[in-house]
């Protein structure tokens, strides 16, 4: 949950219509140090939050009258089910909201409850058209290199995946942000800003 905290906050913080890719990779990498260790080293990482900070400042401002629809709701299979949604008055861009779906999908494929920071990435990183990508490619970061590093880390042993790393149950999750609502770490429903 504090990876979707982290990028709601992003999305107001810069001025963003929607909450997009990029916020998220921003709160993912911020959040969890599963995530970091998925990237080849401290350099690269930096290059990242690097070009991730300027979004307010740099090439980011062309992103906020625009809506992040990349190739992710054609490639994913969780994007076929959101095919019906009106995601242009969600607070999330359709890349996105197909990339937590997605997320949760492979959770449950392995039989895990709740989807794990890099679960995430992976999706995020995979997705050739996202706003991440671009930030990764800017920041000379193989985005293919790192959806398979990240897959390979949430594939991992699941014992080594401690209390916390998860973002989320995947059935609540995915129907708390379809109405709108995104429950807190103490369970209460909280309204989507």
């Amino acid at each position: 949950m504090t990876v979707v905290t982290g990028a709601r906050r992003r999305a107001l913080r810069d001025g963003d219509r929607q909450i997009d890719t990029a916020h998220l990779l921003h709160s993912l990498i911020e959040s969890d140090p599963d995530v970091g260790a998925a990237f080849e080293g401290g350099h690269q990482l930096a290059r990242v939050l690097g070009y991730l900070v300027q979004r307010s400042i740099g090439y980011g401002l062309r992103w906020q009258r625009s809506v992040e629809d990349s190739g992710a709701r054609r490639l994913l299979p969780a994007a076929r089910g959101a095919e019906t949604r009106d995601t242009r008055a969600s607070d999330w861009s359709p890349a996105a909201s197909v990339a937590l779906e997605e997320a949760f999908r492979r959770a449950a494929e392995r039989g895990e409850p709740q989807a794990r920071a890099v679960d995430l990435l992976a999706v995020v990183a995979a997705d050739p058209g996202s706003r991440a990508v671009e930030v990764l490619r800017r920041a000379g970061v193989d985005p293919v290199a790192l959806a398979a590093r990240a897959a390979d880390r949430a594939s991992a042993d699941r014992a080594s995946a401690g209390p916390g790393t998860g973002f989320g149950d995947a059935g609540a999750e995915v129907a708390a942000l379809e109405e709108g609502i995104v429950p807190q770490r103490d369970g209460r429903p909280s309204q989507q800003v």
